[in-house]
């Protein structure tokens, strides 16, 4: 007389041994049950594996090979504080200003930190908003583009750039502070960056003339001595690194841009230390 057979006992999920289950994830094949499962293209995966899955994806980047995401742009919002503290502590120790914005004959004599200081003080909370108002609406897609890296290199650079042609052409005894050629750099990167994403930039266009206009006809009607040069000098300088940036190719993006920010410094240095020699000349110092 035969024996009848055992039935054999359901598996179980491998998480959790007290639930049988008759589905199996389609990567490793061990059971899973109803809250281990997670869909997948085909069938059903467990924890491990859909985390173990998520390592090998690569993250999209953008054109300039920064990594696309969303998050919030601290480094535009980083810049806003700085310079609004820097306005703070303008009006607190009055000293303060004269000793870091931009003058030709102090830089020459060697205070070179002002090309640098002056981009962050402001004459006036008019001039202070306007700045960071354009920075706020500016800043946040660029960061997001261009990587918080490139980014900070972009705005630097830019507010470098006006400081260079502002010490290069302007009058000896102007004092000259502001952020607006860094803004301008931006404004210049928007354009090219625009062009290159086969976007309509002529929203960029228009901001850029009108405030091209106010930087020449307001002078010019007897009002407020703007910087032509800084605004200049961040435009171009701007729209250069842009370029450099978002025109790389794609195999040697990053080596290519940090040639060309390097490069960029390079002349930077070059034109910063003839002026000082043709000025140093003027003043009889040797």
């Amino acid at each position: 007389m035969n024996n009848p057979t055992t039935p054999q006992a359901a598996p179980t999920c491998y998480r959790h041994p007290d639930r049988a289950t008759y589905v199996s994830c389609t990567r490793c094949h061990r059971p899973i049950c109803p809250e281990c499962m997670h869909s997948a293209a085909v069938g059903h995966q467990c924890e491990d594996c859909v985390r173990e899955g998520a390592k090998t994806v690569r993250q999209p980047r953008t054109g300039v090979g920064a990594r696309l995401t969303k998050t919030t742009p601290v480094i535009t919002y980083t810049l806003i504080a700085i310079n609004v503290l820097m306005f703070v502590l303008q009006k607190a120790a009055p000293n303060l200003e004269s000793d870091l914005v931009l003058h030709s004959p102090s830089v020459a004599t060697g205070d070179w930190y002002r090309l640098v200081t002056s981009a962050f003080l402001h004459y006036g909370i008019a001039h202070l908003l306007f700045n960071m108002y354009a920075l706020y609406i500016m800043g946040p897609s660029l960061e997001s583009w261009l990587g918080r890296v490139r980014f900070t290199a972009l705005y630097a650079l830019s507010a470098l750039g006006g400081s260079v042609l502002v010490y290069l052409l302007s009058p000896l005894n102007a004092a000259t502070a502001g952020a607006s050629g860094a803004v301008f750099g931006l404004f210049g990167a928007a354009f090219v960056i625009g062009k290159r994403l086969n976007l309509n930039v002529s929203w960029v266009v228009g901001l850029i003339a009108l405030n091209l206009a106010f930087t020449f006809v307001i002078p010019a009607l007897g009002g407020q001595q703007i910087s032509w040069q800084g605004h200049i000098g961040g435009l171009v300088t701007g729209a250069a690194v842009a370029a450099a940036y978002a025109y790389a190719p794609r195999e040697r993006s990053t080596l290519v841009q940090v040639l060309a920010t390097v490069a960029l410094l390079g002349v930077f240095a070059l034109l910063i230390g003839w002026r000082t020699a043709d000025l140093l000349a003027r003043f009889g110092i040797t």
